[in-house]
Formats: structure tokens, C-alpha cells, sequence
């Protein structure tokens, strides 16, 4: 592959920007690419596809370099990188958008939030679109909207063949079946097309308790959102809070758990609403008001930046048992480092509305998602923050659903792959081997085709 072949730059080793080019979120990965190419436009992908399989050369996709398990990257093969592909059209009368993939949650929030509208996603504005729609789409928006998935209308994607083509429910049916929430085992996907919801200023921020409150808090959150509609959303967290501003001073440091809310509904509604919440404890901290959705989809950008070192584990859960609320009490009170979290994401709400075999995402029935976050700037807290993380992971394994929503996985082995599709796998594989028979995209959470 030549300059002239591209649109794009092409990154070696030898260039002076190269570490630059490799890095991706989680600092614990550092993988060394032989190519970096940043694709410009979709001839820069079908050429940097062509040129891989012709050389027999191995690939991973790049979209915001998010995932935990380093799968933005490959060593000694070919990065094929969406980051500059950042084109937006928005239609405010259909209210769809169509979104190029290597826009950030970020951007799309920027898009269209000038028009009143939001697609439903994550809770990082630096995540790429890319990754979070393939794997299916959790965040605020997600009790009122559905996952991203269940808003996606199209994608145009870039096969193995080389081929561009377009997957819908009339063409290639089997194909966007399989992308909403396959992940990237079936081509490069160059832009998607999205339904978005009227969505413009929420109410919403987060609310928390003394670690001692935590049983109560958990008991009343499950309690209280199990009986709410769709426009109030809260994850569960337990945290150490930041020492910086806008937190308290007195507050700095402490371990406390707390709830991250978005309230969508009528804004002169919210205060009722909230009333029952605000006279639970009380909380010792509340943040929750009137804010731009924008303000909420970035609210922990400048806490979480790239470059962090990172582990992170996860499980679908269906109830919170007091076994269950033991369990994450034991380890939720023994947060080693500042940045490490649990979170428990909701999946209820409009992700109900959608049945386990209508999308590749296989797991409606959930009530959350959790995430196990092992998070500190320092590489020698590296494997302090993994050992918390797995021991938390394994202890509370008994008392969940089995499975793991692929975006919050680590490298685990083609089992826990097979779980988190459950009655979907073997369909996928179906899709896989017509699709991708070589299995030419394999550096993902990988669907294996037929031999």
C-alpha cells in the first residue's frame, strides 16, 4: 500500500508521531502496530483491507480506542483508524442522523443537541461511536430510549471481500441483525444512520451517601426505580469521592456509594419527583438539577481522561439479593484507588420493549449491567487495582445472570463470548461465516465462522 493509494496518513514505527498514533485509552495495553492508517474516507478503508488480506497481514479497527481489552490495537498487524472520519448529517424533521464512525459520543451530543434531540448512548464523551453502537449501547438514556442499537436504522459497512454495501431490515437483513450488537467480527462499518429522541436540557447529576447508608441505599434505589417510568434513570455507584472541586472539602476522599440520576420527563415535574429520593438519608451530596444533556454525557471526561491504567470486569444481574448487596458492600467499602468504580447500569425501561432475538444483543431480561472498574494513573498500582477487580468479579459470580455485556470484557476466552450471546451465538456464526468465512476480522470479542 502506497501514499497514493490513501486519502490518509500511514503511521510506522519510524515516525516521529507514532506512540502518539498507538495510544488508546487504556494505558495498560501497549500493543506495537506495523501500520497505522488513518482512513479519510471509505476507499481508505477498502484499501487498507485489500492490502491486509492480500499481505496476509492481521487488522483491528479503530474507532475511540475505548476498549478495555486493547482491541483498537494490534501487534505487529495493521490499524485501520476511524478517528478522523467525524462527518455528521443531521434531519431534524425525520430526527435521524447519519454518523461517520469515528465520531465520539461527544460529537454526536454536540450535533444534536443544537437541534433538541439525543441519541441514545454511553456516559463518555470521549468513547467512540463506533465501538459502543457495535456492542450494543448502554447509558443515560437507556429506560427512556433503548440501547443504541435499538436505534440504529443503517449501516454502510466495508466487508472482508473488500465490498461496500448496505445493511437494513430490507437489504442484508441478516447482516444488521447481526451488527446490532455483534461488535466488529463483520466488516468495518463506515457510518451509521440513527433514530434520535427529543432530548435537550435534563435533570440530572449525582447523589450520594455515607458508605454506612449503603445496604439502605441500594435496597431503596432498586426499590425506587423498579416502580418509576422509563424518564427516570439512576446507576448505582460506589466511588471515592475526587478531592477537587466542585466536591466539598469535607467530602474529599471519602468512600461513599451513590447514584448517578437523569430525570427526561416534564423539567416542572422534576422536583416532585425528587422529593421522595432527597428525604431518603439525606443525602450528603446533591448535584442533581437542571443541566444540557450535553453537560451530562461529558460530567466525568475530565475525571476519566485517556491514559489511565485500567481492568475492568463485568456482569449482568437480575435482582440485587441481600447476598448480592453483601457481596458488593464487602467490596465496594475496599475501593483501592481514587479512579476505581462499580457501576450498576440499568437495562430495564424501553430495553424491554425489545426481545432477546430481535437484535444480537442477547440479554433483555437483565435488570442491570454491572461494571467492575479497576482505575489509577500509576502503572505500579496496575496489579492492585486487577486484584481488587477480579476478586470482586468472582465473588459476586454466583448471584449473576452469567454472561457479560462484550464493551465492558476483557480478553476471557471463547466461553464467556458464547455466554454473552447466549441463544444468539449460533446465529451469529451462521452470519459470521457468510460474511467473514476467513474470520479476516478476529481482533474483537470473536465470533468464530464454521471451519
Amino acid at each position: 500500500m502506497s501514499y497514493q493509494d490513501l486519502s490518509g496518513e500511514i503511521i510506522t514505527p519510524k515516525d516521529t508521531n507514532y506512540d502518539e498514533a498507538r495510544a488508546i485509552y487504556n494505558a495498560m495495553i501497549d500493543k506495537k502496530p506495523a501500520l497505522i492508517v488513518k482512513c479519510k474516507n471509505t476507499q481508505d478503508i477498502v484499501n487498507a483491507v485489500i492490502y491486509a488480506r492480500d499481505n496476509h497481514i492481521e487488522v483491528s479497527i479503530k474507532s475511540g480506542g475505548h476498549s478495555g481489552a486493547g482491541l483498537a490495537l494490534v501487534d505487529n498487524g495493521l490499524v485501520i483508524d476511524l478517528s478522523e472520519m467525524k462527518a455528521i448529517e443531521i434531519d431534524p424533521n425525520s430526527k435521524t442522523a447519519i454518523v461517520q464512525s469515528g465520531n465520539t459520543l461527544a460529537d454526536v451530543d454536540a450535533a444534536t443537541h443544537e437541534h433538541g434531540l439525543a441519541l441514545p448512548s454511553g456516559i463518555i464523551g470521549t468513547t467512540g461511536i463506533g465501538g459502543i453502537t457495535l456492542g450494543g449501547g448502554l447509558g443515560y438514556l437507556s429506560r427512556k430510549g433503548g440501547l443504541t442499537i435499538d436505534n440504529l436504522l443503517e449501516c454502510e459497512v466495508v466487508l472482508a471481500s473488500g465490498e461496500v454495501v448496505t445493511a437494513n431490515k430490507y437489504k442484508n437483513s441478516d447482516l444488521f441483525w447481526a451488527l446490532r450488537g455483534g461488535g466488529g467480527n463483520f466488516g468495518v462499518v463506515v457510518s451509521f444512520k440513527f433514530n434520535l429522541i427529543e432530548v435537550k436540557n435534563v435533570y440530572a447529576g449525582p447523589m450520594f451517601w455515607p458508605i454506612e447508608q449503603a445496604k439502605e441505599a441500594m435496597e431503596f434505589y432498586d426499590t425506587i426505580t423498579k416502580n418509576a417510568s422509563n424518564d427516570l434513570y439512576g446507576f448505582f455507584a460506589f466511588l471515592i469521592v475526587p478531592p477537587a472541586d466542585p466536591f466539598p472539602e469535607h467530602l474529599w476522599n471519602q468512600n461513599v456509594c451513590g447514584v448517578v440520576w437523569n430525570y427526561t420527563g416534564p423539567i416542572e415535574n422534576a422536583e416532585e419527583v425528587f422529593t421522595p429520593i432527597r428525604q431518603f438519608g439525606p443525602p450528603i451530596l446533591d448535584f442533581v438539577g437542571e443541566i444540557p444533556m450535553t453537560a451530562l454525557n461529558t460530567m466525568f471526561d475530565a475525571l476519566y481522561p485517556p491514559g489511565l491504567q485500567w481492568y475492568w470486569r463485568a456482569h449482568y444481574i437480575k435482582e440485587l439479593t441481600p447476598e448480592s448487596i453483601k457481596i458488593n458492600i464487602e467490596h465496594g467499602s475496599k475501593i483501592p484507588t481514587m479512579h476505581t468504580t462499580t457501576h450498576l447500569y440499568p437495562v430495564d425501561g424501553a430495553c424491554h420493549e425489545v426481545s432477546n432475538s430481535e437484535t444480537a444483543w442477547a440479554n433483555r431480561e437483565a435488570r442491570w449491567s454491572q461494571v467492575i472498574v479497576g482505575v489509577d494513573p500509576k502503572p505500579e498500582k496496575a496489579s492492585e487495582i486487577t486484584e481488587w477487580c477480579k476478586d470482586y468479579f468472582n465473588a459476586l459470580k454466583p448471584h449473576a445472570m452469567g454472561g457479560a455485556y462484550v464493551n465492558f470484557m476483557m480478553n476471557e476466552g471463547q466461553e464467556r463470548i458464547k455466554e454473552a450471546y447466549k441463544n444468539n451465538y449460533e446465529r451469529l456464526v451462521e452470519v459470521k461465516t457468510k460474511y467473514d468465512p476467513d474470520n479476516f476480522f478476529h481482533i474483537n470479542q470473536n465470533i468464530k465462522p464454521k471451519p
